[in-house]
């Protein structure tokens, strides 16, 4: 049973028509009204196509239109307040006993506690009845103190045993001693940020028309259409992102190496590029 009364859906009806319609006028994809208001694709695909009884309760979808008509240019909040929120109580009823009979059916069996009580039980008797083997346990198990092995070579090393030689005589002075036992220098650990390489530079270079989003370490640098001919560089310290909407018609060069295309044409595509990367490799995260 669906959520939304008969009014409801004559409502969303008129709204998604108006969406749908000012939506194909000024060219925009779905999958970018997803990414602008972070509403699944599924639930805008099935607005657009009048699928209603697949969305959620209508206080979610009466959001949804708000962001929508945002996005697209419209008055987002005039336009919501157009679809009533009320409830349909027969459908909530059934969805809320739907649950419970869901609930039910994963019951904890009553053995189990019962077990876990013996278990406890019999490891607390154990431990009355032998302490010592329980500490003894639960050394080995941590690896408390020192390894057995070990001491016993450490205490039969003659070397580990002060000599003559150890202390200095009357006649030494500290600067002789020094001089004859210079201290050791210690290494130079070299830092993980001296490995790291330079920043990250990428060109795009437009063969048509195609929306992109960059992102320079993580902030939101460039979003919109860009037309054929159009050429822009950006560059990253950690990481670069670049989106398209149209794959095959952004040529990338990262570094000033070779340009390559982004993908494949009419497809959606998500790469991400970083300064460890010496040419054209990245870590993909696209649909």
């Amino acid at each position: 049973m669906s959520l939304l009364q008969e009014n409801q859906k004559e409502q969303l009806q008129e709204i998604s028509n108006t969406l749908r319609q000012v939506r194909q006028e000024k060219s925009i994809q779905l999958e970018e009204i997803a990414l602008k208001t972070n509403i699944r694709l599924a639930c805008l695909k099935a607005l657009d196509a009048g699928k209603f009884d697949e969305l959620p309760e209508p206080v979610y979808i009466q959001g949804f239109i708000r962001r929508y008509a945002d996005v697209i240019g419209l008055d987002g909040a005039a336009l919501s307040k157009t679809f009533s929120t009320e409830v349909n109580p027969l459908a909530l009823d059934k969805k809320f006993s739907q649950n419970v009979e869901k609930n039910s059916k994963f019951s904890l069996p009553l053995f189990i506690p019962y077990l876990v009580l013996l278990l406890v039980a019999a490891a607390g008797l154990m431990y009355v009845l032998n302490p010592q083997f329980s500490a003894e346990s639960l050394v080995k198990k941590f690896n408390f103190g020192t390894p057995k092995k070990q001491t016993t070579a450490a205490l039969s090393t003659p070397a580990s045993l002060p000599t003559e030689q150890s202390y200095p005589s009357a006649n030494q002075t500290p600067t002789s001693i020094s001089a004859q036992n210079p201290p050791t220098p210690l290494p130079v650990i070299a830092s993980p940020k001296d490995s790291l390489s330079q920043p990250v530079a990428v060109t795009l270079e437009l063969q048509g028309k195609s929306w992109l989003q960059v992102k320079v370490d993580g902030k939101t640098e460039f979003v919109g259409n860009l037309k054929k001919g159009v050429r822009k560089t950006w560059t990253a310290k950690k990481q670069l992102t670049v989106r398209s909407g149209n794959a095959g018609v952004v040529l990338v060069s990262v570094n000033n190496q070779p340009a390559t295309p982004l993908g494949t044409l009419g497809k959606i595509k998500e790469v991400t590029f970083t300064p460890e990367v010496n040419s054209q490799g990245s870590k993909i995260n696209g649909q």
